[in-house]
C-alpha cells in the first residue's frame, strides 16, 4: 500500500487527558487538529486504571476550572449522575472527582467530536523528520500500513515524550539517579458493602495488611492497601498493587511487571475475601490491561518548575494551572516509600507555560506527564486534572503561535494566559482562588 500522508494544523501525540485537553483547545480555536493515540481508549491512566479518581482539581477546595469542569459538569448532569465532588479519605488529598469510567469514555469522545476533532487510534507513531529547528513530519504506522502527518505544530502529550526526545529535546529519566516511580495494576471490588468495609478509622488498612504480609499471603510492598469507595454504590477501587524499578520506556519490562501484577492482585483478592471484613461476598473486576506508569522521561523546557517553588506557592506570571497536590511520591527503587507530603502549608502555586516549552524545536509543545519539573514537583503537578489543563494550554496556544506565524518560544505569555482566563480557568495572573480565605 502506498504510504499516506495527512496534512494538518495540529497533531496532537497521545490520548491522555493531557491529549485530549491539547486536541479539544486547539480545534475549538479553529485549528485541523489530529490525535494520535496507541490505544484504543482515551484518558491513558484513565484506560490502565479504570476507576482513578481526578485528584487535585480543587486547590483550596475550588475548581480550577476550564475543560476538567466542564467535563465533571458534564458527568454530572447525565442521568443518573456519572461524577461528583468528593473528600479523599488518604491524607492531604482534599476534594476529588469520582466518575463512572465509562461515561467517561462516552463524553470525552463526544467532546473530541464535537470539537471537530480527526482521531486516528490504534495509531503508532514512529519519529520526527525534522528540518533544521522544526518538525516537518511525523512518521507511523496503522493496521492499514505506514502513513505521515506533516503538522504545523506538533504537542506531544505522550507521557514517555518520545516524539520530543526523537526531535532532540533534552530529557531527566526519573530521578537524578535514573529511579522511577512504582507502576501499579488497579482493579474493582464489587459487592462490597462500604459500611463493612470502611468501618474502621484505618485508611490504609495497615492492620489487616500486616498481617497479610506477615502470613506470607501479601507481598511486603502491600504493608497498606490503597482502597477507596468507586463511583457505584459498594464497589471499592484498589490501587494497592505497586511494583517497583520498572523502566515504563520498555514495553518488555511493562509487560514484565503487568504479569507479576496479576499474581499480586490473584493474592490480594483472595485474602480480602478470607480476611477484610465487607469482602466476603466481593469479586473483582475491571482489572487495568496493564500496569499505570506514572513517570518516565521528564522533558527539559524554558522553566523548569522545582520543589522548592512548589513549597513557596509560587505563582507564575505566566501560570496556566493552580495546584495544590501533595507530594505524592511512589516507591521509587528498592528503598522510596510511599509519601503524601503537603505540597505547601496553605494556598496555591501555579505551573509556568514556559515548562511545556522546548528551549529549540520551534514548532513543538509538550503536556502532561512529561512536563519539565524536578522530582519533588513532579510528584506534585502529576494529576489529572492539571495534566488537563497543560493540555488545554499548549491547544490554545497553538492556535495563537500560528496565527502569528511564529515559533512557540517568541509567544507572549500573558496572551496564552489571558486566553486560559476566558476559557474559565481559575487561579491564574494574580487572579485568586477564593472561598472565603485565600
Amino acid at each position: 500500500m502506498t504510504e499516506r500522508e495527512i496534512a494538518c494544523d495540529l497533531l496532537v501525540v497521545g490520548g491522555g487527558t493531557a491529549g485530549f485537553g491539547a486536541a479539544v483547545a486547539g480545534a475549538r480555536a479553529g485549528l485541523s487538529v489530529r490525535l494520535v493515540e496507541a490505544g484504543a481508549k482515551l484518558g491513558g491512566v484513565m484506560a490502565f486504571c479504570p476507576g482513578m479518581p481526578w485528584g487535585g482539581g480543587y486547590p483550596c477546595d475550588v475548581s480550577i476550572g476550564g475543560l476538567f469542569e466542564e467535563l465533571t459538569d458534564r458527568l454530572a448532569s447525565l442521568a443518573p449522575p456519572a461524577a461528583e465532588k468528593r473528600y479523599s479519605t488518604l491524607e492531604n488529598f482534599g476534594p476529588e472527582v469520582i466518575y463512572d469510567p465509562d461515561m467517561a469514555q462516552v463524553e470525552m469522545f463526544a467532546m473530541l467530536e464535537e470539537a471537530g476533532v480527526q482521531l486516528h487510534l490504534n495509531t503508532l507513531l514512529n519519529a520526527p523528520q525534522m528540518a533544521g529547528d522544526s518538525i516537518a513530519a511525523v512518521t507511523g504506522m496503522d493496521r492499514h500500513g505506514a502513513l505521515t502527518f506533516r503538522p504545523r505544530i506538533v504537542i506531544d502529550c505522550s507521557g514517555d515524550g518520545h516524539i520530543a526526545a526523537q526531535a532532540g529535546v533534552p530529557f531527566d529519566l526519573g530521578d537524578a539517579s535514573g529511579k522511577m516511580m512504582g507502576v501499579t495494576l488497579s482493579f474493582l471490588m464489587m459487592n462490597a458493602p462500604w459500611g463493612e468495609v470502611f468501618a474502621e478509622d484505618d485508611p490504609y488498612f495497615t492492620r489487616y495488611a500486616e498481617r497479610g504480609v506477615a502470613e506470607g499471603r501479601l507481598h511486603p510492598d502491600l504493608a497498606q492497601l490503597y482502597m477507596m469507595r468507586g463511583f457505584h454504590t459498594d464497589t471499592v477501587f484498589c490501587n494497592s498493587v505497586i511494583i517497583r524499578n520498572v523502566d515504563g520506556t520498555d514495553p518488555a519490562a511493562v509487560a514484565k511487571a503487568t504479569q507479576e501484577g496479576r499474581r499480586r492482585v490473584a493474592a490480594l483478592v483472595s485474602f480480602l475475601r478470607d480476611a477484610v471484613p465487607g469482602f466476603q461476598n466481593a469479586w473483582m473486576t475491571a482489572l487495568g490491561p496493564t500496569v499505570g506508569v506514572r513517570e518516565t522521561r521528564k522533558l527539559h523546557g524554558m522553566h523548569r518548575l522545582t520543589g522548592a517553588e512548589v513549597a513557596a506557592a509560587t505563582k507564575f506570571n505566566d501560570g496556566i494551572v493552580a495546584c495544590s497536590n501533595p507530594v505524592d511520591d511512589v516507591m521509587r527503587g528498592d528503598g522510596g516509600a510511599m509519601t503524601h507530603d503537603a505540597a505547601l502549608d496553605e494556598g496555591f502555586y501555579t505551573l509556568p507555560f514556559r515548562a511545556l516549552v522546548p528551549a529549540r524545536v520551534e514548532n513543538l509543545m509538550f503536556a502532561g506527564r512529561n512536563v519539565s519539573a524536578d522530582p519533588v514537583a513532579f510528584a506534585s503537578i502529576r494529576g489529572m486534572p492539571q495534566c488537563m489543563a497543560m493540555g488545554q494550554a499548549t491547544g490554545t496556544a497553538a492556535a495563537l503561535a500560528l496565527a502569528g506565524n511564529a515559533p512557540v518560544q517568541a509567544l507572549d505569555p500573558a496572551r496564552v494566559v489571558a486566553a486560559m482566563q476566558a476559557q474559565g480557568m481559575r487561579g491564574l495572573a494574580g487572579q485568586g482562588l477564593w472561598n472565603g480565605r485565600y
